[in-house]
């Protein structure tokens, strides 16, 4: 049945005297499609290897632990399998080896080979955790191997005493000795492999070539290289664990040379009112004339008690004194000489501004110390760490509080080069908290979102302050929150 043909659906048609538009296919690839796909697995991949390749350098200079397979310590799974992988690769590809060699070139009986090679390769697998105890093993199978090969009528064997295989495989065990064993043990070790060997060449049969001598250099090469890896990871080991206990010995001497310079600042503070009470105390007879007998043997029990303490105070000032600074017996500085220490700031180029209560009140001798000192050390940061850095100093009293606030911006000019490669140790905020725990205030110190850092304290005016809502001042604001922010580039720490 002869059927019609379907009709072609209409083509559109541009207006007469406009050409067709042709419009270029697409060759560019669609955003994530194959090709980013595969440029993502790349780079994943190639940080994976390169990650992985670290951690094999640091896992060889790493000793592990006795017992311990090699790499035991590596932080990547595959790493800590990479030994055993080696191992079984070298049995499964020498172990074979072995027996066709014994059997074919030197005519050794078939289970006598499968034996030999068993021996021989087998123990490199225990060599992973134990390679001395595997290097036992082989070494006796070698000498065996060699004794057997004596006897032995093959027509085409070449080399004396060890055959290749044994060559390769003791090679491999001399790098899981080095990477573990003591120096004297590797020296054992290579002593007894030339000693063996040029034994056995005494016996050497006709007609086959000798490599004793390459096999002493060989291991001998392979002995040192990996234990000079092994002492090298043994050296920064110890370096490291050296810089620990450094840091702890520096931060407890930092901490120790605070506590005694404010002895020494306490005893100026507590002698002088000490000496005023002995004063008091014996001249009162003669101030008061009509004073009781029994008063006036009280004011004599209180003036021997107050020069009694005063001797027992400048005995135990001797012993801190007993560096001979003789700089301690200067009066002691006070708020009155924060001025002055914003001045020197300026000077060494920090842009700081003072901002210093007119009527601050009775401030105890104490506490005007300890401020003074906080700010001291927090202006000694900003130049040290922050250089160019505006700063600002208020000291204000309320409440009974006495607030001491200095806060820096990011610094402005780099740094010297000593500073650059140093990060603080942070020993100069100790001696900021111990002065705030003698006074019985409160420190607050961090870095602010900008890049700057504050140090805000807080110290008691009287035995019993009103207690305030806001413990620890704010800059300003918005840098109420300023503990929440990152890190700055360059904090003040402690200057040396």
């Amino acid at each position: 049945m002869a059927t019609e043909p379907r009709p072609e659906p209409p083509t559109a048609r541009p207006p007469a005297g406009r050409p067709p538009t042709v419009r270029p296919p697409d060759r560019r690839p669609p955003a994530g499609g194959p090709s980013g796909a595969r440029r993502i697995r790349v780079r994943r991949l190639t940080a994976r290897t390169r990650g992985m390749f670290q951690g094999l350098g640091s896992a060889l200079t790493t000793p592990s632990t006795p017992g311990a397979p090699l790499l035991a310590d590596a932080s990547s799974r595959w790493v800590r399998l990479l030994p055993y992988a080696v191992a079984f690769a070298c049995v499964a590809a020498l172990l074979p080896s072995s027996i066709v060699l014994f059997i074919g070139d030197y005519g050794v009986n078939g289970a006598l080979a499968g034996a030999l090679g068993t021996a021989q390769t087998l123990p490199l697998l225990l060599a992973v955790a134990r390679p001395l105890q595997a290097w036992w093993i082989v070494f006796a199978a070698d000498v065996l191997g060699a004794l057997v090969l004596l006897g032995a009528d093959g027509t085409r064997a070449d080399y004396w005493p060890w055959p290749p295989p044994v060559l390769i495989g003791y090679c491999v065990l001399m790098v899981a000795l080095g990477l573990r064993e003591s120096r004297r043990a590797l020296f054992g070790v290579w002593l007894a492999t030339g000693v063996a060997g040029y034994v056995l060449e005494a016996f050497r049969p006709d007609g086959y070539t000798s490599i004793h001598t390459l096999l002493l250099v060989l291991s001998g090469v392979l002995l040192l290289l990996t234990s000079a890896v092994r002492a090298r990871g043994d050296a920064q080991r110890r370096l490291v664990e050296q810089e620990t206990i450094s840091e702890a010995e520096r931060a407890r001497r930092t901490l120790l040379e605070e506590r005694a310079r404010i002895a020494r600042e306490l005893h100026d503070v507590v002698a002088h009112h000490m000496s005023v009470i002995t004063v008091q105390a014996d001249s009162a007879p003669y101030r008061i004339p009509e004073l009781p007998d029994a008063a006036r043997e009280e004011f004599t029990s209180i003036a021997a008690s107050a020069r009694e303490s005063l001797a027992e105070m400048r005995r135990l000032l001797s012993v801190l004194r007993s560096d001979g600074g003789e700089g301690e017996r200067a009066p002691q500085p006070g708020l009155d000489r924060v001025q002055q220490l914003v001045e020197a700031t300026v000077r060494a180029g920090v842009p700081a501004e003072l901002r210093l209560a007119a009527d601050l009140g009775d401030v105890p001798q104490a506490v005007d110390l300890s401020a003074y000192r906080i700010v001291q050390e927090a202006l000694a940061n900003v130049v040290r760490h922050a250089p160019g850095a505006s700063t600002r100093v208020s000291v204000r009293a309320e409440d009974g509080w006495l607030t001491v606030l200095v806060v820096n911006g990011p610094a402005t000019e780099p740094g010297s080069a000593v500073e650059r490669g140093a990060a603080g140790t942070g020993h100069g905020l100790v001696g900021m908290r111990e002065r705030v725990r003698l006074t019985g205030g409160s420190l607050d110190t961090g870095p602010l979102p900008d890049g700057g850092f504050r140090v805000a304290a807080r110290l008691p005016l009287a035995p019993d302050p009103v207690p305030s809502a806001d413990p620890v001042p704010s800059a300003d604001p918005a840098r109420s929150t300023a503990h929440a922010g990152p890190a700055p580039a360059t904090t003040p720490e402690d200057p040396e």
